[in-house]
């Protein structure tokens, strides 16, 4: 994970998906994980994670392609469960950084 503040972003919740996505985003793969940042870039730089730069518009979208193409059916359950994880990784990462 990219250090952008002195606490530790691994031991938040879902700090594998961001940081995966963190490290596709910034060597431009298309993976469900660098989309899921994309879409919280705004949330997670204000917590103070470095979020590459990125073309986020529509990447829920293309989220939710790529996962329809991947798990058919069952695509919009999985899409709400990365949606999840990613809110309680922004949400621990905000109050880790209001001290």
């Amino acid at each position: 994970m990219r250090p952008a503040a002195s606490w530790d972003h691994d031991a938040l919740p879902g700090a594998e998906l961001v940081s995966q996505g963190l490290d596709d985003l910034g060597s431009d793969r298309e993976t469900p994980e660098a989309l899921l940042v994309s879409m919280a870039a705004t949330r997670l730089r204000r917590a103070g994670i470095d979020v590459p730069a990125g073309n986020g518009i529509g990447a829920g979208h293309r989220l939710y392609e790529l996962l329809a193409a991947d798990h058919g059916a069952s695509a919009h359950s999985r899409y709400n469960a990365l949606i999840g994880r990613l809110a309680s990784f922004a949400r621990a990462a905000e109050h880790a950084r209001a001290g």
